[in-house]
């Protein structure tokens, strides 16, 4: 089963990598795409930084910095898998991720490093739900970080 884990690099985020590994423990046939989702800059870091390719470069740092402990577990679990940083609407891009590379399913953790965002705007993960032509799981968070 081709599963798309989209990654923010928050713990909450991770859960649903745990998640998945706990899957492959129980024994389920994985491939795993790991995703990252930046925002597109806003008008501020366009006229701060002047150059568009430095934004871009940036971005994409980010968005592989935000996989590193993602990676870290899937590499320990010893779980191959593809890997994509993207930059646009969170919940939409990660949709169109998930249909770019055939995945038959998405895990995503219920709210991750912008949960003042989703608040505000509506959650990530909502949306996904349902925008999404595939099965999504969302893991939430565990007891003692929701007692916190």
């Amino acid at each position: 089963m081709k599963i798309l884990l989209p990654v923010d690099g928050s713990e909450l985020s991770l859960e649903a990598v745990r998640f998945v590994l706990r899957m492959a423990q129980d024994g389920l046939q994985i491939n795993v795409v790991l995703a990252n989702v930046q925002e597109p800059a806003n008008l501020y870091e366009v006229l701060v930084a002047h150059d568009p390719e430095l934004i871009n470069r940036v971005s994409a740092q980010a968005g592989l910095h935000a996989l590193t402990a993602a990676k870290e577990l899937l590499d320990a679990a010893k779980i191959s898998y593809e890997r994509e940083v993207a930059k646009g609407d969170p919940a939409h891009t990660i949709v169109d991720i998930a249909e770019r590379f055939e995945c038959e399913l998405i895990v995503m953790g219920a709210r991750g490093a912008s949960a003042l965002r989703s608040a505000m705007l509506g959650s990530v993960s909502n949306e996904v739900l349902h925008a999404s032509g595939v099965p999504v799981i969302i893991v939430k968070p565990p007891e003692e970080v929701l007692a916190e």
